[in-house]
């Protein structure tokens, strides 16, 4: 059985972001895969340093890095920050970049985005996936921006877009097929 990891670049309570990484979840066990939901405040990292390696690399940076080796499916849905990636998503990965082997390696990844916006992360999707790519990870072709925040969800947490609920059905095929699990 594929396994696949799903995370929210989003700490905040009550965020969209995690709100889009459980439907993605839901969506991937429909699919017949098994899936962990992760919550980044559970891996507390401090802002990268090279001083800190490599006599103190957290832990928390080390459990994350075995997570995405151990799984073939990652999900990571993050918010948009000024038309860029947030800290808390650009800390993790650059902690995550410097374990050996890569934890980027193994797994296709999937990225999608909630903001206020109507543009729905797209800027700063754009830019993760770049970064992603430069470190050898396999980003599905499909991107999930979503805005506005308030108007994409139903009280259940389905997106009520039709268009959305087509990406995520297309993300979710791309995810279970380009996965080498």
């Amino acid at each position: 059985m594929k396994t696949a990891l799903t995370l929210s670049g989003s700490i905040r309570r009550g965020s969209y972001n995690r709100v889009l990484q459980l439907h993605v979840g839901r969506k991937l066990r429909e699919a017949g895969v098994a899936v962990n939901e992760l919550d980044l405040a559970d891996f507390e990292m401090p802002i990268f340093n090279e001083d800190l390696e490599p006599d103190q690399v957290p832990e928390a940076a080390i459990r994350l890095a075995e997570l995405f080796r151990s799984h073939d499916i990652v999900f990571l849905a993050s918010p948009e920050y000024n038309g860029g990636v947030p800290p808390l998503v650009v800390n993790t990965i650059t902690w995550l970049s410097r374990q050996k082997p890569s934890p980027f390696r193994h797994a296709v990844f999937g990225i999608g985005g909630v903001s206020s916006g109507k543009y729905g992360t797209i800027w700063s999707l754009s830019h993760l996936r770049d970064s992603l790519s430069k470190i050898g990870t396999l980003v599905v072709p499909t991107l999930l921006g979503i805005g506005p925040a308030d108007e994409a969800f139903d009280e259940h947490g389905d997106p009520v877009e039709p268009a959305i609920i087509r990406k995520v059905g297309q993300m979710v095929d791309e995810l279970t097929q380009f996965s080498r699990g």
